[in-house]
C-alpha cells in the first residue's frame, strides 16, 4: 500500500477530510487527526488507544511499531507494506471512531 492508498480508505469514512497536524499530512475528522504522514518513510501514524497500541504491536511488531517520540502517547506507526491489509483498514476505521467519539480538539491543537 501507499499513502495514497491509506488516505482513500480514511477518506471514506464519515465526515473524514485531507488536512495537516504539526505541518504534515493528516486525515482528521471533527478537526480532530487520526492519520498522519510521519517522519519515517516506510510507515504513517495511528492514533489509538494505549491499550489497542500495545496489543499491535505485541501481536504484529513487523507491522506496528514506535520510535522514542510516540512511546507513552496515543500514536503508533503502521508500515504501508503491512502483512494484513484487512486489519490496517481496521485500525484506521478504529482510529476514526475514536477520534469521534472523542470530539473536537480543544483549543491549541495543531
Amino acid at each position: 500500500m501507499t499513502w495514497d492508498d491509506i488516505v482513500a480508505i480514511a477518506l471514506a469514512l464519515p465526515g473524514a477530510v485531507l488536512d495537516r497536524h504539526y505541518g504534515l499530512p493528516a486525515v482528521k475528522v471533527g478537526g480532530r487527526a487520526f492519520l498522519g504522514r510521519g517522519r519515517e518513510a516506510d510507515s504513517f501514524v495511528l492514533h489509538l488507544d494505549i491499550d489497542t497500541i500495545d496489543m499491535l504491536m505485541a501481536t504484529e511488531p513487523e507491522s506496528y511499531w514506535q520510535t522514542p517520540h510516540y512511546v507513552g502517547w496515543a500514536a503508533v506507526l503502521a508500515r504501508f507494506d503491512s502483512g494484513d491489509p484487512e486489519r490496517l483498514a481496521a485500525m484506521i476505521a478504529a482510529a476514526h471512531a475514536r477520534a469521534v467519539a472523542m470530539g473536537p480538539p480543544k483549543g491549541g491543537r495543531k
